[in-house]
C-alpha cells in the first residue's frame, strides 16, 4: 500500500517527547504521519497538504491550538476535517473553547495509544461518510447551501454557483446569501417559522426562495434554493388546481420525471409524505396515476 492511499494525521504539538510518541503510535497501525510543532506551522502544512484528520495540542507558544483550529476551520477545503485536541486542560471551560474553535473531541494528556486509535477511527469515519454526502448531493443537482448559525456559508453545491451567476457577481451574491440566512437563523430562533419558506431578493434580476431543511450538524443549517421561475411554476399550480404550497413543490418534480425517493430528498420529506401529497394531488387534478398528473402539471409548467 502506498502512501497516498494511507489515512494522514497531522500531529501538531510543541512537545518533542509527545510528538515522538504519538507518531511512532500512529505508524505502527498504518498510518501517514505529518508533524508541525507550532500552530503556525501547522497552517502552513495544511495549504500544500490535506490530512484526515489533525491531533492538535491546546496549549502551544504564538498561535495556540484553539486559534490555529479556527483558523483551519476559515478554509472552505479544511471545514470538513476532524481536529481532536490533545491537552493537560481538563477544565470546563477549556474543554468548551476546544469545541466552539471546531474541535469535535479531545484527550486528555497522558495519551492513551488505544484510545486514541479507537477516536480517530471513529472522525475519519463520520468525516467521510459527510464528504461522500455532499459529492451525492453535488452529483444529484440540487439546489443546496449550509450556513452557520452566524451567516458563513459552510459549503454549497455546484448549482448554487450557477444560480448566483445570473447575478454577475457569484461570489458576492454567495456572501450576502449566507448573511440573511445567518440573520434570518438568529431572528427565528425556537419559533415555528424555522421550518417556512421565505423570499429573498438577491439583485434586481434573482430572487431565490429558501426552503430551511433543519439542522445537519453541530452548526451546519441546510436549505434548499428555488429560483423566482420555479416559485412562478409553484404558484401557477397552486392557481390552476388549487394545490398547497407543498403539493404544488411535489407535482413540478412528478412532472420531472423524479420517483417519490428522489423528491423526498429534494423536498426534506420522507417517501411515504410525497406519497399522501401525491394522493391528494390525484384527487385535485382529477386523475387516478402518476403518468397523468405529469402530464397536467407540464401542461401549466410549460405554459409559462
Amino acid at each position: 500500500m502506498t502512501d497516498e492511499r494511507r489515512d494522514t494525521v497531522l500531529v501538531v504539538d510543541d512537545s518533542p517527547e509527545t510528538l515522538g510518541f504519538v507518531t511512532e503510535a500512529l505508524k505502527k497501525t498504518g498510518i501517514a504521519v505529518l508533524v508541525a510543532t507550532s500552530g503556525d506551522a501547522a497552517l502552513s502544512v495544511c495549504a500544500r497538504v490535506t490530512p484526515d484528520t489533525i491531533l492538535m495540542d491546546a496549549v502551544m507558544p504564538g498561535l495556540d491550538g484553539f486559534e490555529t483550529c479556527r483558523k483551519i476551520k476559515e478554509t472552505p477545503a479544511l471545514r470538513h476535517v476532524p481536529v481532536i485536541f490533545m491537552t493537560g486542560l481538563s477544565e470546563t471551560e477549556h474543554i468548551v473553547k476546544a469545541l466552539d474553535s471546531g474541535g469535535v473531541d479531545f484527550l486528555t494528556k497522558p495519551i492513551d495509544v488505544d484510545e486514541l486509535k479507537a477516536r480517530i477511527k471513529v472522525h475519519l469515519k463520520n468525516a467521510r461518510s459527510v464528504q461522500s454526502a455532499h459529492v451525492a448531493l453535488d452529483a444529484a443537482g440540487r439546489h443546496l447551501v449550509a450556513v452557520s448559525q452566524e451567516g458563513t456559508v459552510m459549503w454549497s453545491t455546484p448549482q448554487i454557483q450557477h444560480l448566483l451567476a445570473r447575478t454577475g457577481a457569484a461570489e458576492a451574491s454567495l456572501l450576502r446569501l449566507g448573511q440573511a440566512l445567518g440573520d434570518w437563523l438568529t431572528r427565528t430562533e425556537g419559533v415555528d417559522e424555522r421550518r417556512q419558506s421565505f423570499m429573498l431578493g438577491l439583485s434586481e434580476d434573482l430572487s431565490v426562495q429558501l426552503h430551511p431543511l433543519g439542522r445537519v450538524g453541530p452548526d451546519e443549517n441546510l436549505f434548499r434554493v428555488t429560483a423566482e421561475d420555479e416559485a412562478g411554476q409553484v404558484s401557477a399550480l397552486q392557481t390552476r388546481f388549487e394545490l398547497t404550497q407543498r403539493e404544488a413543490e411535489v407535482l413540478i418534480w412528478i412532472a420531472k420525471g423524479k420517483a417519490n425517493k428522489d423528491i423526498g430528498e429534494i423536498l426534506g420529506l420522507s417517501p411515504r409524505t410525497v406519497n399522501k401529497h401525491l394522493e391528494q394531488i390525484f384527487v385535485k387534478l382529477g386523475v387516478e396515476n402518476r403518468a397523468s398528473a405529469a402530464v397536467r402539471g407540464a401542461e401549466v409548467i410549460f405554459a409559462l
